[in-house]
């Protein structure tokens, strides 16, 4: 027994497993409620501004996690503060099942168990990617694409494995799969006891926020990250009501047809540019990737075939698989002294964007009558902003060299 102690706290292989269920804990947590959005109605009697309130309430607690992570982590550590991220998300799970129950109102229940696991993905979104950037390995941009890879499989194993137990053991026994949700994060937060964590850069190296601020460089990278999350969930987050009312199904299906396909879509994007990174330039990837995205928003707005028009949803799924990983290498490899602040900060900006997209659809979608076709056309905006960016640190890495 020992001897495997040993093993893990030496294995690197053992830390990058955990990173990889440490993106499936984070899918857990942000996409596990929406699933159960209208039992709360049916149990709670919880109005649908309130489970509005609850994901803004979800993303904004991450945001506020990512801003005061990128202060104190490093003083902290990473492994206290990975480890901390899985007890809270392993509380916040648990808590959802229980909580509703210990209020006069259920809804203050929903709201403290959301809070809680949304610290604990908030942390996970800041700390995993330094975390397997420091790890010793050949190819890092690979490295980093196959891992936010596995947040894709895990939203599809989320839809896919809820849905099922709902059809077996029904709906109304949803306290009982929170649970089971939540040993996920139960046995993750030991492993990251065990296997072996290192610093992205030695204490005192890393740039200061002030320094950062000052980087342009570091503001070409947090527009990009902008541009990454509002282009991945400008899409993904509408892709289930665009399949209903495109194709006229129920809602279940609409899932598999909108966010589960987009989300296999996107993690086949991460988990293939890993396997050929070494042949492939990042940069020109992600400018095929932004070209494919600006063509996916167009086909969805303007086809007039709801078949060809999902279609378009799901590649869209594809061209932004590279985006939010690549933005990461380029600016692990541009600003190798970054450190875990920014990390933190490019998580925020990313997370700025996750909440611009889809409210820009939504705005765009009520201003032209409900016509959620050419609403989606709005965030076509986000990839092309996404190509500026992209030219401009090249001319930037170009005005360097000379």
């Amino acid at each position: 027994m020992s001897s495997m102690k040993v093993n893990i706290r030496k294995n690197y292989n053992g830390t990058i497993t955990a990173s990889y269920l440490g993106y499936i804990t984070q899918a857990i947590v942000n996409n596990f409620a929406p699933l159960l959005f209208l039992t709360f109605v049916s149990e709670y009697q919880v109005e649908f501004d309130q489970l509005a309130f609850l994901i803004t309430m979800n993303f904004g607690v991450q945001l506020v996690t990512d801003l005061v992570s990128a202060r104190y982590v490093d003083r902290i550590g990473y492994r206290p503060c990975i480890v901390a991220a899985h007890v809270l998300s392993v509380l916040g799970l648990v808590g959802m099942a229980f909580l509703p129950e210990l209020f006069s109102n259920p809804y203050y229940g929903l709201l403290l168990a959301a809070a809680v696991y949304a610290v604990g993905g908030g942390l996970i979104e800041v700390l995993i990617s330094p975390i397997v950037e420091a790890c010793p390995a050949d190819n890092k941009e690979a490295a980093m694409s196959l891992l936010h890879s596995f947040y894709c499989w895990g939203h599809v194993a989320v839809v896919l494995c809820s849905t099922l137990f709902f059809t077996l053991a029904g709906i109304e026994n949803w306290r009982i799969l929170a649970c089971l949700w939540a040993l996920i994060p139960a046995v993750n937060m030991v492993l990251f006891c065990l296997v072996p964590i290192d610093k992205l850069v030695e204490d005192g190296e890393g740039l200061s926020i002030r320094e950062l601020g000052k980087n342009k460089m570091f503001w070409l990278f947090a527009l990009l990250m902008v541009c990454s999350g509002a282009s991945e969930q400008g899409m993904s987050q509408w892709s289930s009501a665009f399949a209903e009312l495109g194709l006229e199904v129920s809602k279940t299906v609409g899932d598999l047809a909108g966010p589960c396909a987009f989300a296999v879509c996107m993690g086949s994007a991460r988990a293939l540019y890993a396997k050929f990174a070494e042949k492939i330039s990042l940069k020109k990837f992600m400018a095929g990737s932004a070209c494919l995205c600006v063509c996916c928003y167009l086909v969805a707005s303007f086809s007039s075939n709801p078949l060809i028009g999902l279609l378009g949803c799901a590649l869209c799924g594809l061209s932004v698989g590279i985006m939010w990983p690549g933005t990461f290498s380029m600016a692990a490899a541009g600003l190798p002294k970054g450190g875990t602040a920014m990390f933190a900060f490019l998580a925020l900006f990313g997370d700025v964007g996750c909440n611009v997209g889809p409210s820009l659809v939504g705005l765009a979608t009520e201003y032209l009558d409900g016509d959620l076709k050419k609403g989606l056309l709005a965030a076509v905006i986000f990839p092309v902003l996404l190509l500026v960016g992209l030219f401009a640190l090249r001319a930037a890495g170009r005005a360097k060299m000379q």
